[in-house]
């Protein structure tokens, strides 16, 4: 049964990218504003509550099932897969760890599509080094007093809710970093929108400043000594549907390339006659089947519990190659006609770049995986 909830849940994913993301995805790249009806129906197929407890009003679905359902929609627009995964994770945080009654107050306008969520841990001064954050909280009567700047955040330039990570301890004191609720609309909060040459519209970027912002104390969702593990944890999911959104947007190039050969003449026979233009298809769908192989041995592992520390840390990090040289290799192989607004080449290209910097750097990683050795065979 719960099969099948999936797969239905799935088939609505897909049409939704179609009716829905493909209509405006190249707008959205051009920097027009999402209209509210897309997140509206987006929450209405569950996009936004998959792995939330049915008891909490989500749909109850496993990890595997967001994996595939961010894979589908970033295979359209990455932008807004990340939107959308955000809002839901938010959700999920508060559902499963916030009192009955925060719960009972924020979650629903989430899972409804009424508002958006962030989580919001990279500061100007402090990025994949989580523990340099310098986000303050400050116990005070009845609450705390954060003080501080996030920035670069998914979905900060809307959402009315953001889960903010600060230090209630000493500074680089990884064991002091809590987690607080703070409602984006209070005038103690100053917030900014992010643009760059890639359109950050879908994807909602931006940064805020809070000035003696005073959350409650059942606003406190993760505890000093908590939250630093639940943060690593909470990467390395988000590593891994990164790594599918990766293999989803070069997926895409190569079915459009590969379609594309077959009906474009060249010197009198399709393009895919020409084993010239051939073997660069050939060696992205062997490297792309390798990719997709790590990102389901990640996923297993998560299923199964084991740690996946290394396993989503390379999976991300050869997906994320993969776009980077791929993406390009397949717009060449469509040829000029792959820059028409029709194809998403422009826009995945510039997504491939943000993917190298989003939950954890390349560079981190790679130090990370230096270590690591995933031989099978005992020698």
């Amino acid at each position: 049964m719960a099969h099948d909830v999936a797969a239905d849940f799935l088939a609505d994913v897909r049409a939704f990218g179609r009716t829905h993301v493909e209509k405006h995805a190249a707008a959205w790249a051009r920097g027009e504003a999402l209209d509210p009806a897309v997140a509206l129906h987006a929450a209405g197929i569950g996009l936004t509550r998959m792995e939330i407890p049915v008891s909490s009003g989500g749909m109850g679905l496993g990890f595997r099932t967001k994996v595939e359902a961010c894979a589908i929609i970033a295979a359209v627009d990455f932008g807004l897969a990340m939107s959308l995964v955000n809002t839901h994770n938010v959700a999920k945080r508060i559902a499963m760890t916030a009192s009955e009654a925060v719960a009972g107050r924020l979650v629903p306008d989430l899972i409804a599509g009424r508002a958006s969520a962030c989580t919001a841990l990279t500061e100007p001064s402090a990025g994949s080094d989580v523990s340099a954050m310098r986000c303050t909280a400050r116990a005070t009567d009845g609450g705390w007093l954060l003080d501080g700047e996030k920035t670069w955040i998914v979905n900060a330039r809307h959402a009315r809710l953001s889960i903010v990570y600060a230090q209630t301890g000493e500074h680089g004191d990884g064991a002091g970093i809590a987690a607080f609720l703070v409602d984006l609309t209070n005038p103690c909060c100053e917030r900014y929108p992010i643009e760059s040459g890639f359109s950050q519209t879908s994807i909602g970027t931006g940064g805020f400043r809070l000035n003696r912002y005073f959350t409650p104390n059942d606003h406190a969702i993760l505890p000093a000594g908590t939250a630093f593990k639940a943060i690593l944890s909470e990467i390395n999911g988000a590593r891994i549907y990164v790594a599918a959104m990766c293999c989803a947007m070069v997926s895409a190039g190569l079915r459009l390339a590969r379609a594309h050969g077959e009906t474009r003449l060249s010197f009198g026979k399709p393009l895919d006659q020409h084993p010239t233009w051939r073997e660069p298809l050939a060696r992205c769908a062997t490297q792309l089947a390798a990719a997709w192989a790590l990102v389901e041995a990640a996923i297993a592992a998560t299923e199964n519990g084991a740690d996946t520390r290394h396993i989503a840390a390379a999976a991300k990090v050869n997906a994320v190659s993969l776009a980077q040289a791929q993406l390009p290799a397949m717009l060449h192989a469509m040829g000029a006609e792959g820059l028409r607004e029709v194809y998403p080449f422009t826009r995945h290209l510039g997504a491939a770049q943000i993917t190298a910097l989003t939950d954890g750097s390349t560079a981190m990683l790679l130090d990370r995986l230096s270590r690591w050795d995933p031989t099978p065979i005992s020698p």
